[in-house]
């Protein structure tokens, strides 16, 4: 469990194919190597939460399956590219962000980047099913990020970014086109789901 608060920022050192899945390694900041990690602590990459297989000091290694890969933007990581990071939830934690699970559920692909003074405004086009789980000023967290939705049109939400998070996430470097990984609220998930198993659209 996640907060969507994100810690700091990684860099990909490489991606190798292993069958039908990738072992992702990254080079993870200074403040991570210090409080170190076991194998199989959970860390939250661009929101997808994923296994520590391998960790040598600042290398840590991952292992994304098909599953995975096919409802996230890991596949499309090369070396060099940015990633956000977030360690799991301490239960005498603040939660700041809100629940995040880790569990992607699509890629969405920003529309448009408009800036309005120090706030940056992104429309996300996501698939159509994530819609009935999105409504304005919910939870969503994109690649991680615990965001506030602002608006919500058939095929597409809007949020609304301050400077900080634009300059410790990987959101201020999007150009319309990118892809990012999308987690619905999951409160959201439960009451759709229970709307549709009693036939309520």
């Amino acid at each position: 469990m996640f907060t969507g608060i994100v810690e700091d920022r990684g860099i990909v050192n490489s991606l190798r194919s292993e069958r039908a899945a990738i072992r992702l390694q990254l080079e993870v900041p200074e403040t991570f190597a210090q409080d170190g990690c076991r194998i199989g602590d959970s860390i939250a990459i661009n929101g997808c939460c994923l296994t520590v297989v391998e960790a040598e000091e600042r290398l840590w290694s991952f292992q994304a399956g098909e599953e995975t890969l096919s409802k996230t933007n890991l596949g499309e990581l090369s070396a060099g590219d940015f990633v956000n990071l977030e360690r799991s939830l301490r239960m005498d934690g603040r939660i700041d962000g809100h629940f995040v699970q880790g569990h992607v559920d699509g890629v969405g692909h920003v529309e448009s980047v408009a800036e309005d003074g120090e706030w940056t405004t992104i429309w996300f086009r996501v698939p159509e099913r994530l819609i009935p789980e999105l409504v304005p000023k919910g939870s969503v967290a994109v690649d991680g990020v615990s965001l506030t939705v602002v608006e919500v049109d058939e095929d597409k939400f809007s949020v609304a970014l301050i400077p900080h998070t634009l300059q410790i996430t990987t959101l201020g470097i999007l150009q319309p086109g990118s892809a990012v990984n999308i987690e619905t609220d999951v409160l959201g998930k439960y009451i759709h789901r229970l709307l549709e198993l009693r036939g309520i659209k």
